[in-house]
């Protein structure tokens, strides 16, 4: 039996670099949710103040609550004191109006916190879901470690400052993605322009949804601690969805301009391509004592990457097996490993599995075979 390398190899390495887009922001990032390739990293693991950004962990646990039925859309909560002193109109930040001692449907605080970004609604849920805002935060905290969210630390439901309320870029990105993948019911309601509560009408501060088609997500944020930051998302004209977290702007107005900069260059920028599909031969491979000389090779699963546009011809793929395969051959049974060379990234690596089943020859097929390889 023999060592075996196939090579695939494209016209010509290129340069996969992004390095020469860059932006005001203090911290940016930029994602494809489907691969998971960032294509735009400052500072991207760096712990940073999230401000109301935070506040997609409070609705994840309320999503969650909703889910598991815990809670339904139409229980009403009741509103404390401690709610409206701290979140309220009497606090001056962000706020849905509650009044102390209102019962409140779980439906408008939901949309309170995603598009007013009320204090007051987030310290609402908290309460009565966890007792207190403090347990709630620790379940944050728990439920981020769960996801891999390797730097956030909540102390709150606000996203109000606090020295140890910290998250990263990346932290929230990946915040984001969880939103989107484990709750498609819910999501849309980022989406929503403006909600009316108490007889007073607000905004979704995110500036995405009103310039970038597309744009369907998901949280601003601003204290004077953090800037201005937005955690955004957009499906391309071609299908892809992007995820950007922006944060440490100095203005709205830079905020809406670097996040629709941002968002076009990353649709125009790059696209997904399927390398290998799952199950779709990519070569033969000789089989000994088999009903068939050559089994088909194919990789388990769909390999899609991103890719900055005119550098795909510098990809290269590497086969490694041993051959012959000694009969009988069962469909997925691993042959080899396949590598996937990328200039400026990690290699990837892939099971080479047989793309069907090679039966083992009788005894007749055996002496054949075995005076064909004597002749030869």
């Amino acid at each position: 039996m023999k060592k075996f390398m196939w090579i695939s190899m494209g016209l010509g390495l290129m340069a996969f670099s992004a390095a020469a887009f860059d932006t005001e922001a203090d911290y940016a990032l930029l994602m494809d949710a489907e691969t998971g390739y960032v294509m735009l990293d400052k500072q991207a693991d760096t712990r940073m103040a999230p401000a109301s950004m935070s506040k997609l962990m409070t609705a994840y646990l309320v999503f969650e609550a909703l889910k598991n039925n815990q809670i339904s859309w139409d229980d009403e909560m009741t509103v404390s004191e401690n709610a409206w002193r701290k979140g309220g109109a009497k606090s001056g930040s962000s706020t849905m109006f509650l009044n102390p001692g209102q019962q409140v449907k779980v439906r408008d605080l939901v949309r309170g916190v995603i598009i007013q970004s009320g204090n007051d609604a987030c310290i609402t849920l908290a309460e009565n879901l966890a007792g207190s805002e403090e347990v709630f935060a620790d379940m944050m905290t728990a439920k981020g470690k769960e996801l891999g969210l390797k730097e956030a630390v909540f102390k709150n439901a606000t996203g109000l400052p606090h020295p140890e309320h910290k998250m990263s870029s990346r932290d929230l990105a990946l915040l984001a993605q969880a939103i989107i993948r484990d709750f498609p019911d819910q999501y849309p309601i980022y989406s929503e322009k403006e909600f009316k509560f108490n007889g007073i009408r607000q905004e979704n501060r995110n500036p995405l949804l009103y310039s970038v088609k597309g744009a369907d997500g998901l949280k601003t944020g601003h204290t004077k601690e953090s800037g201005y930051g937005l955690t955004g998302s957009v499906v391309t004209p071609d299908g892809r969805r992007l995820i950007m977290v922006l944060n440490g702007l100095k203005t709205m107005a830079a905020r809406s301009a670097e996040s629709k900069k941002i968002m076009g260059w990353g649709a125009s920028a790059f696209e997904n391509v399927t390398l290998f599909a799952s199950g779709a031969p990519i070569l033969d491979i000789p089989v000994w004592l088999g009903v068939k000389d050559q089994v088909a090779a194919t990789v388990d699963e769909t390999t899609r990457v991103t890719l900055m546009k005119g550098t795909r011809a510098g990809v290269r793929t590497i086969a490694r097996f041993d051959t012959p395969v000694m009969a009988p051959v069962e469909k997925g049974q691993k042959l080899g490993e396949v590598t996937v060379l990328i200039p400026g990234r990690e290699e990837m690596i892939l099971n080479l599995v047989a793309a069907e089943d090679v039966e083992k020859v009788g005894y007749f097929g055996k002496v054949k075979a075995v005076i064909t390889s004597w002749f030869k």
